[in-house]
């Protein structure tokens, strides 16, 4: 009996499984400043040069949390490397800071203590990601087409199933 639980359990979640195989954009993160870190002498700028920072990626600051900090401003204190009045405060302590970039918009970070003035500042644009890629247009709705489409709709969630239920027949003997 306790093979059969397992045999319908496993069934359900193949099902499940092949029913929401939709393509994902997979969120990324970065490493800001990458092997060097959030440290002063480097080029941020060039740094975020060329990327594309998409809603749902992270930032992820690693620092001496002894002297330096994450902190995130408006246009004009980055400009100026003012750090009285941050809009937020990224720092934990540990030096390892993660920042979601969960807004479609620019995003400033300096680090306060005078390190803005070394470089240790960096401007993000954040953009929605790129829509998934459209599948070729069908030319003509002929029965055959048709019906070839609708077999690779059904196709592999029934090959699932199928597997499903062997595996737990085999389970049962």
């Amino acid at each position: 009996m306790e093979g059969l639980k397992r045999g319908i359990v496993l069934t359900a979640a193949t099902l499940m499984f092949a029913a929401v195989m939709l393509p994902e954009v997979a969120a990324v993160r970065y490493i800001v400043g990458a092997n060097m870190g959030w440290t002063s002498n480097v080029n941020y700028t060039i740094w975020a040069q060329g990327k594309h920072f998409y809603n749902g990626d992270w930032l992820f600051f690693v620092y001496d949390r002894n002297q330096m900090n994450v902190l995130e401003v408006n246009k004009t204190d980055y400009e100026n490397c003012i750090s009285d009045h941050p809009l937020h405060n990224w720092t934990t302590g540990a030096g390892r800071d993660v920042v979601p970039l969960n807004v479609t918009r620019n995003y400033y970070f300096i680090s306060g203590k005078g390190f803005c003035f070394g470089g240790m500042k960096v401007a993000i644009h954040v953009e929605n990601p790129p829509p998934p890629p459209s599948s070729s247009p069908v030319r003509s709705a002929s029965p055959s087409s048709l019906l070839s489409n609708f077999r690779g709709h059904i196709f592999v969630p029934a090959l699932f199933a199928v597997a499903a239920v062997w595996d737990s027949f085999l389970l049962l003997l």
